[in-house]
């Protein structure tokens, strides 16, 4: 992978509320950005037997409650699990103290932590949690058997440039590529908050590629001055996962534990404030 991809934490495969987290936390101190993925079936034990369920969903609780079928409200409630407990392993923070809101649209975003960004994707029995501390992220994943058509598909999701580079590739490594390209575009419109709205065919990347990927424009020149990292992971063997990561450029702590990010001068004078001698 090429230096920009290396920007980004390679996604952690957690098995449960207990983890393993390290790998999260070190992410987040180096690179300021982590993803986990998981399934909703390793989690299924904590959302049947953890006793301090109620606290942990927080205001997610009552759409837990008044999801009839099982199925959907345990996968519901197992990937808002993933969400806390990942976030509360980058931040350092327990996991019931997180307040988990939502965004015009659904998308996660922490309450009191304007600086963090979230991502959630999922599919089948995948779940999928990215969070970064610089800036912009979105996630994305899909099965990796899942066959796109070049000739179907092309007008729809490709660039001229892109186009080029797919009709030049054997017809037997061309769904392979199209599905590359439609899990980095997908990263990319959820880290701008656009979604779908955004056309796919507006912004590109070099094909064929499995590891880095570069933002690049219509015509196929670059779009981006390095302010963007992507990256493309093949995860529990049957499915792929990409991760668009933004760097905003601001001059951020490397700790992001709550415990330890605020001025200590701030937390002495509220102290005193609270408990006056």
């Amino acid at each position: 992978m090429t230096d920009v991809a290396q920007r980004i934490t390679t996604p952690v495969h957690v098995t449960g509320p207990d983890g393993p987290w390290e790998d999260v936390r070190q992410g987040m101190a180096l690179r300021g950005n982590a993803s986990v993925f998981t399934t909703w079936g390793e989690w299924l034990t904590a959302a049947l037997a953890e006793p301090a369920l109620r606290p942990l969903l927080g205001r997610d609780w009552l759409r837990y409650r008044q999801t009839a079928n099982p199925t959907i409200r345990y996968r519901f409630v197992a990937s808002r699990l993933a969400v806390k407990y990942t976030a509360a392993a980058a931040l350092g923070i327990a996991p019931a103290d997180l307040d988990l809101a939502y965004k015009i649209g659904g998308r996660p975003y922490l309450r009191g932590f304007d600086q963090i960004d979230v991502s959630l994707t999922h599919t089948d029995d995948l779940i999928a949690v990215g969070i970064s501390r610089n800036g912009r992220i979105g996630i994305d994943t899909e099965p990796a058997d899942r066959k796109l058509s070049f000739h179907l598909l092309q007008d729809q999701m490709c660039t001229v440039a892109e186009k080029a580079e797919l009709a030049a590739l054997p017809e037997a490594e061309q769904p392979a590529a199209m599905l590359r390209l439609w899990t980095l575009k997908e990263a990319y419109t959820k880290a701008l908050g656009q979604g779908l709205r955004l056309a796919f065919d507006e912004f590109g990347f070099a094909t064929g590629r499995a590891g880095a990927a570069g933002l690049l424009t219509p015509d196929g020149t670059p779009a981006a001055h390095g302010e963007w990292a992507f990256g493309t992971y093949p995860v529990l063997g049957r499915y792929l996962l990409s991760v668009a990561c933004h760097d905003a450029g601001l001059d951020t702590s490397r700790d992001t534990a709550v415990a330890t990010m605020l001025d200590e001068g701030f937390l002495a004078m509220v102290s005193d404030l609270l408990d006056p001698v």
